[in-house]
């Protein structure tokens, strides 16, 4: 066999490599409604297959993402809550350098669809809101900082019922099932789920605005792919999507 016929083979061999590498990707609710607005593009782009499983940004039990890299789940790129993001930082999860602040956005309020919206424009319009529904539904971050923070701050910790799932959907649908008088998320996550309509944004007094964060995973197969994604989604490009979402893009590398 010649040289050439070498390099011919070698070049054949390696080219359906190339173009079935995918890059995996384990995101929270938070930044999903943009991120499937923009993901077709980017793998158009690209020529990048991305696959995309999905997980809670914090709080106990197996479907947590830094739960799921524990146990051996295969991912290259995770987006979730800055909070969560840390931990993982922290726990060694991710690959130093690699983060980036993708986009911001605050708590609002979330009804059954049809039914009447309550006004929360003030702390204390909030503070009655909550406590005339008695069972509220939230998820992972922002139901940790509900429970842990806010409702003891404003006294009522202990009249209220909170249910805090591992995802916005799961919240979502726990109002949208009468399950849950109200839902307290993201905005982002309540313009896109079903069954619930957007009553309100908390009071800017106890807002809790949530970055969206994203980085590589440590020990990840597909470094180079990664970070043509990160790149993607922090760029001006996904600035519109990420507007149209509910969210603010910021996109500051740290």
């Amino acid at each position: 066999m010649n040289a050439l016929t070498i390099v011919a083979s070698a070049t054949f061999l390696a080219w359906p490599i190339a173009a079935t590498a995918q890059v995996k990707v384990l995101m929270s609710g938070g930044f999903s409604a943009a991120y499937e607005q923009l993901l077709p593009e980017f793998e158009r782009t690209s020529g990048i297959k991305v696959t995309t499983g999905s997980g809670a940004s914090q709080g106990s039990g197996p479907q947590t993402i830094g739960a799921q890299l524990a146990s051996g789940v295969a991912a290259d790129v995770v987006i979730l809550s800055r909070e969560g993001l840390e931990e993982l930082a922290a726990a060694k999860r991710i690959a130093a350098g690699t983060d980036v602040d993708l986009a911001r956005v605050g708590l609002g309020v979330a009804v059954r669809a049809g039914t009447p919206k309550p006004d929360v424009g003030t702390v204390e319009a909030f503070k009655q809101v909550v406590l005339a529904a008695r069972t509220v539904s939230a998820a992972s971050t922002s139901g940790i900082w509900l429970k842990k923070d806010l409702f003891p701050r404003l006294g009522i910790a202990d009249k209220i019922d909170i249910k805090i799932t591992a995802r916005g959907t799961g919240a979502a649908g726990m109002v949208a099932d009468g399950d849950a008088s109200i839902a307290v998320m993201p905005i982002s996550e309540i313009l896109a789920a079903k069954g619930v309509d957007y009553a309100g944004r908390l009071p800017q007094d106890i807002q809790f605005p949530q970055v969206f964060s994203a980085a590589i995973v440590a020990g990840s197969g597909e470094v180079d792919g990664a970070k043509q994604l990160l790149a993607f989604l922090a760029s001006p490009r996904a600035a519109e999507a990420i507007r149209k979402s509910g969210m603010e893009p910021v996109a500051s590398a740290r």
